[in-house]
């Protein structure tokens, strides 16, 4: 079923539009756009020009003005580009009068998204998962254009016969297999959870973060496995639990489908039996890639998100991670443009962090294994404290350190 539903094909050309209001300014688009683009790559798409204007409000109709609109169109009549991606999320009357504007294919940033989990779910729980999200997605947006859904539709039988217009048999359509996708999860549920409870007691710690921050090689790396890992956003979808020892001291280490702005409410609703590996989780590792120039946003956004989830009161590691790829600025290089924002140097942050925090702080590359054996040692120490607590009459002089 995924592959029906899958909209934007490989190697598709498309242009990128956001809008500088009172939430981004134009500094803030550029990081989204940049992070629009790296979605658009990863969905095989090849993003070939930006687009942005500054709006106090959404135009109702278009989303930009008219006369953006306009511009936008006879740039992609000139160029014959395929697609247009927005990134902020459309309403279904916008995404409607914008494609029959451009006669092209247009989709905003959920859909991309959605777009890009189809592509990448693997097993048939993360392909249930993401089949009825995109349905939901799809649900109050359908048009007559959705002819995916004619190899789905009966012959002179079907319920509602000939007087049945296509647009109320498609939206029939979709609300039958949503409501089996939603039975077919919560069995799938039911599994998960007994999973969860047949692996006993042992302390489980979950890995959490930002997207593409690394969280399968710092997994790799503590368990000894070979969980898939790329340089590219959403490589990991399925939740992978491994059991790993550090200084005898066993315990379930879990990597989890990673977080990004704007997450689409759908999947967060569709992949509840995969967020409960964090919910349920004794200490969470959150990943920061502190390479990357605004990692402060990112670590706001999977904070955020969380709590929302409910588990935002966990016991926290807090791992930066990518030191090696991190960019010290030149010296003094704040003195020469004092209007350009001071960056720090990597001692500099450390020292900022590991004041300024209530959790623990660490510093690693996963990739170049710096700084691996304190962090291994602050997570057994972390363990360690759980599993005293949680057996109080265990043997712990078995397990004396790292």
């Amino acid at each position: 079923m995924i592959d029906n539903l899958k909209i934007l094909q490989a190697q598709q050309t498309a242009v990128l539009v956001g809008v500088i209001d009172k939430r981004q300014d134009a500094d803030l688009l550029e990081e989204y756009l940049d992070e629009l683009a790296f979605l658009a790559t990863t969905a095989k798409l090849i993003p070939v020009k930006r687009f942005f204007q500054k709006l106090d409000h959404p135009d109702p109709r278009f989303y930009i003005g008219s006369g953006k609109a306009n511009e936008i169109k006879k740039y992609l009549d000139d160029n014959k580009v395929d697609v247009v991606i927005f990134d902020d999320e459309l309403s279904p009357s916008q995404q409607r009068n914008l494609e029959k504007e451009f006669q092209r294919k247009v989709v905003d940033r959920n859909l991309l998204i959605l777009d890009i989990f189809a592509d990448r779910a693997r097993t048939s729980h993360a392909r249930t998962q993401v089949e009825l999200a995109r349905y939901q997605y799809l649900l109050p947006r359908l048009t007559g254009m959705w002819t995916h859904l004619e190899r789905q539709r009966g012959g002179t039988g079907t319920r509602g016969g000939a007087g049945e217009k296509e647009i109320e048999t498609d939206r029939r359509i979709v609300r039958d297999r949503i409501s089996l996708l939603k039975e077919e999860l919560k069995h799938i549920d039911k599994q998960m959870a007994t999973q969860r409870k047949g692996r006993g007691e042992l302390v489980r710690v979950a890995l959490v973060g930002y997207t593409n921050v690394g969280k399968s090689t710092i997994m790799n790396l503590l368990s000894k496995s070979n969980v898939f890992a790329e340089n590219k956003l959403f490589a990991t979808l399925d939740t992978t639990v491994r059991k790993v020892v550090v200084g005898n001291l066993p315990f379930l280490l879990s990597d989890t489908v990673g977080f990004i702005r704007k997450l689409p409410t759908q999947l967060v609703e569709s992949f509840k039996s995969t967020l409960d590996e964090t919910r349920e989780a004794d200490i969470l590792l959150h990943v920061v890639d502190i390479s990357h120039p605004n990692f402060e946003d990112q670590l706001k956004v999977v904070s955020e998100t969380l709590a929302e989830i409910g588990a935002g009161d966990k016991r926290t590691i807090l791992v930066f991670n990518k030191i090696d790829a991190y960019r010290e600025p030149p010296k003094d290089e704040h003195l020469l443009d004092p209007t350009k924002k001071q960056v720090l140097t990597l001692k500099e942050l450390e020292k900022s962090w590991m004041s300024k925090l209530q959790k623990q702080c660490i510093f690693i590359s996963a990739t170049d294994k710096e700084n691996i054996d304190a962090f291994r040692a602050m997570i057994f120490e972390e363990v360690k404290a759980i599993h005293t607590k949680r057996y109080p009459y265990d043997k712990l002089e078995y397990w004396g350190g790292v």
